[in-house]
């Protein structure tokens, strides 16, 4: 294994470039117990601190810092396929990086982002609910989904949530780490900053690795429902405020949209699906100030 300040000499030996990276207010220390558990002998290991501090100002440098990594890394071992593993933003700032590398998608054997919040984190957008303000915030609150089903149209992608309760981790809400095209799996108990490095985390990476595929854009009534309702960019939360809502329309399948205001006047919408006993919510989100307009005409 190696770090990212060490390069080792090419070699047969080396199977996988492995990419490891950490997320906002964190280090590398934890994630890299994460491609410890992941890695043999013979990988190539780069796990980039981008520094504690710098994580709270802005993700440009940080993903500018990542592309110089992956480059050097990429011209010392151009034969050998990569992988790679971001946690919470360090999935969003390799979202941005292959991106801008779409030549590299060839030498990708797999993608896994954890907890990442691409749908754009509520949290961010309630500190800087207009995106004025040049820091992290901001940066968290964009909508990366578009570029994230684009790439994962393209390569093996794997999305690995955790759910405590309420289709949420604690800080990123289930439904903002979903996008089409990913292979995703909800691990149960399991809080935000423990994805990480936990060992549930890892044999689940290790599993999608046997066989990692594309998987198919879902076409069901309730998935393209959630579709057309993601394109307005809303913004996604968890699931304890369904019980309040109304039911405004019925769709086929059993698919349900609700509605409901909070005492700020905020527009909260819901999907679900029903069987004979109950309505399970599957979708949650809300109409912050700078999106009441598109949903008010998508619902009138």
């Amino acid at each position: 294994m190696s770090n990212s300040s060490t390069l080792q000499p090419a070699s047969q030996e080396h199977n996988f470039i492995l990419f490891a990276q950490h997320g906002w207010a964190d280090t590398y220390h934890d994630i890299a117990y994460l491609a410890k558990a992941l890695a043999s002998e013979q990988t190539i290991v780069y796990t980039p601190d981008l520094g504690w501090t710098n994580t709270w100002l802005t993700i440009a440098p940080l993903i500018d810092k990542v592309e110089k990594i992956a480059l050097e890394a990429i011209a010392a071992y151009p034969d050998l396929p990569l992988r790679i593993v971001g946690h919470s933003m360090g999935g969003l700032i390799w979202l941005e990086v292959l991106n801008r590398h779409p030549e590299w998608l060839t030498k990708v054997h797999s993608l896994v982002l954890v907890g990442s919040p691409l749908g754009g984190s509520d949290l961010g957008r309630l500190f800087d609910p207009f995106g004025w303000f040049p820091l992290i915030a901001r940066d968290l609150g964009t909508n990366r989904r578009p570029i994230a089903e684009a790439i994962a149209a393209q390569i093996p992608t794997a999305s690995i949530v955790g759910d405590i309760g309420n289709n949420t981790d604690g800080t990123v809400p289930i439904g903002c780490s979903q996008f089409a095209h990913a292979n995703f799996f909800c691990l149960d108990g399991l809080r935000h900053p423990t994805l990480k490095n936990h060992p549930r985390v890892a044999t689940t990476i290790q599993s999608f690795w046997q066989n990692p595929q594309i998987a198919p854009r879902q076409t069901d009534t309730a998935s393209q429902l959630i579709a057309k309702l993601r394109s307005l960019d809303l913004t996604e939360t968890d699931f304890q405020n369904f019980s309040k809502a109304k039911l405004i329309k019925t769709y086929p399948d059993q698919v349900k949209l609700w509605q409901w205001q909070s005492a700020l006047q905020i527009t909260h919408v819901f999907v679900s699906i029903s069987d004979k006993y109950q309505d399970k919510c599957i979708y949650s989100a809300y109409a912050g100030w700078r999106d009441r307009k598109k949903l008010a005409e998508y619902l009138t």
